[in-house]
């Protein structure tokens, strides 16, 4: 069966290259995780909302969806590594990915406002390439989680975060599939996953990808590259985590 080309984790400045390979078939297995920390044992589960897309409103602009989004977007510091995260909740809980973190001895948040505060790991699932990180910073702007089940082929993204270290950086483009079945992940799964054509470059991994009303559509995580090339940046294809799913999976790291 024929395979995409290769592809690099888009968010840890110092990753290696992983392959994505196109496939045929169902999402990925039973969600695993492991668990760091103490999660606020004395409160309820966390339940993540999440909103329907509202219809599109006189007015609106990619502009105006950035700007609500920023305030709640952080550049992820994991030792050398570098790439982006958002704030979920009021509990100071931020998404990022795995392999952002992965094998980090200290943590780091930069905020939108510049100021720089700790963070710790309170879950990381591998398989999934996804992250949950909680600082008690104060003062965070939680972003609204859309419905990665309401996107449509040709809608307008935006990727938000940090590539190459430049805080803040915002690219826009459109969905380009929203079933792409991909291998990421340290398991090497089948999952389903959003492909887009606006600029993901190293950096940019675990940062949201946001529809045209500023929500939370997806985790960027992964981009195509050239095979045998030396080139690592964005050639228009890009693989964002589908929030249905990551709100799934976060919500058990964090209750766990």
């Amino acid at each position: 069966m024929p395979s995409a080309a290769p592809v690099r984790r888009a968010g840890r400045a110092l990753a290696a290259g992983i392959a994505l390979s196109v496939l045929a078939g169902g999402l990925a297995g039973a969600v695993t995780g492991t668990y760091f920390g103490n999660a606020e044992t004395t409160s309820a589960p966390l339940q993540l909302p999440q909103a329907n897309a509202p219809a599109p409103l006189p007015g609106a602009s990619i502009a105006n969806a950035a700007a609500a989004v920023l305030p709640g977007v952080v550049s992820v510091r994991a030792g050398r590594a570098t790439g982006s995260g958002f704030v979920i909740d009021g509990r100071g809980h931020v998404v990022t990915n795995a392999h952002v973190v992965q094998e980090a001895r200290t943590i780091s948040l930069v905020l939108s406002t510049g100021r720089t505060v700790s963070a710790e790991i309170i879950g990381v699932d591998e398989n999934n390439d996804l992250a949950v990180l909680r600082t008690e910073a104060t003062g965070l702007r939680p972003l609204t989680l859309g419905r990665s089940s309401q996107l449509r082929v040709g809608d307008p993204v935006l990727a938000i975060g940090s590539p190459l270290g430049l805080e803040g950086t915002v690219t826009a483009g459109i969905v380009s599939t929203v079933n792409r079945q991909a291998r990421f992940g340290d398991n090497g799964n089948r999952q389903t996953a959003i492909q887009t054509d606006a600029a993901i470059n190293p950096g940019n991994s675990g940062g949201p990808l946001v529809n045209a009303s500023g929500q939370v559509v997806g985790v960027n995580t992964a981009i195509a590259t050239l095979s045998g090339g030396a080139r690592t940046g964005n050639i228009g294809i890009g693989f964002a985590i589908p929030v249905d799913r990551m709100k799934t999976i976060v919500e058990r790291l964090i209750n766990n």
